[in-house]
This record gives structure tokens, sequence and C-alpha cells, in this order.
């Protein structure tokens, strides 16, 4: 199972972050976000995670071409995710220079449909909760939606996940399910990750 902990805003956290067994490090690049990294980490700070286990996913919504390209390479980004209405034009000339993510935020009216477009030019789909704004929500979505997924893209579970749902986790069955992304659950406060709390429940799943 694929971990990723998105929203990271902390140095202290990035500096042990090694220390789990954790394959992505999300880094959100949206100024509207309570964990927007400008100010809090620099590229230095980021480019000094181990490349060769920890993919750094720069998280974006709605951003130019340009500006994510001049983003991957200030804080030497593995990854982008995009959060926001991109088609599957912009996917799949993103693609054509670094591992893509598409989010879809998923309520009970969500067509699966949607995500055909984006199968060839996006290495993974993220669902995450449905809200009024973009970017997490810190809720839960009903995950027996995602049955109506018959994709072959892979995709990460996202959307208010908390340690006291280690055990739906491991009840959880997709064929295409491939891993969880943790945020908010996991959190002292916005950005600011308890370490503890994600050793515990990663022991848990994993």
């Amino acid at each position: 199972m694929l971990i990723k902990v998105c929203g990271i805003a902390d140095p202290e956290f990035l500096r042990r972050v090694g220390e789990l067994p954790v394959d992505f490090t999300g880094f959100i690049f949206y100024p509207e976000s309570k964990r927007y990294v400008a100010g809090r980490l620099t590229a230095a700070q980021i480019r000094m995670l181990p490349a060769h286990h920890l993919k750094k996913t720069g998280v974006f919504v709605n951003e130019t071409i340009e500006n994510i390209r001049a983003a991957k390479e200030e804080y030497g980004l593995d990854i982008i995710q995009l959060h926001g209405d991109e088609d599957d034009i912009f996917t799949e000339q993103l693609a054509r220079e670094v591992t893509v993510i598409k989010a879809f935020r998923v309520d009970e009216e969500f067509d699966f449909s949607k995500t055909n477009a984006y199968e060839k030019s996006c290495s993974f789909f993220l669902f995450d909760t449905k809200g009024k704004l973009y970017g997490g929500t810190g809720k839960k979505f009903n995950w027996e939606l995602l049955q109506n997924y018959t994709g072959r893209t892979p995709f990460l579970l996202s959307g208010g996940i908390t340690p006291e749902d280690a055990g739906n986790i491991h009840q959880f069955r997709h064929p295409a399910f491939a891993g969880i992304d943790i945020n908010s659950g996991f959190e002292q406060s916005p950005g600011i990750k308890d370490i503890q709390r994600i050793k515990k429940f990663l022991n848990q799943i994993l």
C-alpha cells in the first residue's frame, strides 16, 4: 500500500519524515490553502529529502503550465498533483515532462466516467471529498461510491482519513486501490503533522 502524507509545511516534520514508511510527501502550492508552502518551507529544505524513496509531490489548483514548471525546477518536485479543473489536454501536456496525479472531488452525484479522458496521461488518480472550495475538506465521502470506478488507473484514497480508520482501510477492496493520502486527520495544526500519531497508524495498516 502506497502512503502519501500531504500538506506538509513544518521543517521539523520534514527533517524526520524519513523515519516513516512513506512513499509520497505532498506540498501545497495553492495560495488559498492553510498549508501553502510559501513562507513556511524553503526550496532548499524540500530538495534535501532523499529522492530515492520519498517522491516530492507538488499540489496545484488551476495553475499555469509555466508556473508549475518553475516550481518543479525550484523545489525539485518528482510528481505534480492537479486538484482543480484541469482538462485532459492540460494533463497530457504536463505528463510529457513529469508524473501526474489528477484529483477528483467525489460526492453522491459524481460521474466516474469523467476519469476516462485522463487514463492515458495520469499515473494515479486521487479521490477526495467534494466541498465548496478547492482542496481538502477534512471530511470523508462514502467509500462505497468508488465501486462505480471501473478504470485501470490506480488511485489513492483521500478525504478526512483519521487514525480511527485503520480497520476500514484494511477492509476496503478495489482492484485499482493503490494507497492512501493523509493530511488534516494527523495534524496538531494546519501543516504541522503529529509524527507519533502517523507512526502508530502506519504500524496498524502496513
